[in-house]
């Protein structure tokens, strides 16, 4: 299985991205939210309890995912602090273990663009953050800080459109692109 890992600051559009990508190879997103939401109704983001079920519920369903033979799945990260520092490098040993291989893709963008994002609709649906307040104090305090993530590829996303950051990531990492039909 390829594991397609975008990562990023809040807000420079993973997920948007990762939407686009799947359109184009059909690989299925699993973003990191669908596991925070489940979890944050029952354990205090960060604490204990949250920070081990996130960490396992996201390596089972990815370790699983490659077991059960999918060609591809996307997977979305933002790296910081109550995320282990160990947590991607144990994921890319389980995964290559198991045959995958895990491609990482870094997007980012200005911080005056990815605070402008943060007051976006679609940012509502999955209860992320968006208070341009909240983000900022969370930086002063070092909420994002983690160690450096393995070499990919970089995506500036405030200088393309996310389908043309989808395609930028199929050409880099030779993906298989869906064949479309053509009209007329």
């Amino acid at each position: 299985m390829q594991l397609v890992f975008i990562y990023g600051m809040p807000a420079v559009g993973k997920l948007t991205v990762a939407r686009e990508l799947e359109k184009l190879t059909g690989y299925p997103v699993f973003h990191n939210h669908l596991v925070v939401d489940m979890l944050s109704p029952v354990f205090d983001f960060g604490g204990a309890a949250f920070t081990e079920m996130r960490e396992s519920i996201w390596l089972q369903v990815l370790a699983r995912a490659e077991r059960a033979g999918r060609p591809g799945l996307i997977f979305t990260f933002t790296p910081e602090r109550t995320v282990r520092a160990s947590f991607v490098r144990e994921l890319v040993q389980e995964l290559e273990g198991l045959g995958g291989k895990v491609l990482f893709v870094r997007l980012k963008c200005p911080e005056r663009v990815a605070e402008q994002r943060l007051g976006s609709d679609a940012r509502f649906r999955w209860d992320k953050l968006r208070s341009v307040e909240y983000y900022r104090e969370l930086r002063d305090l070092g909420a994002f800080r983690y160690p450096k993530l393995p070499d990919g590829l970089t995506v500036d996303t405030s200088r393309s459109k996310p389908k043309d950051s989808a395609r930028e990531i199929t050409k880099h990492y030779k993906l298989p692109v869906l064949k479309t039909k053509r009209r007329g």
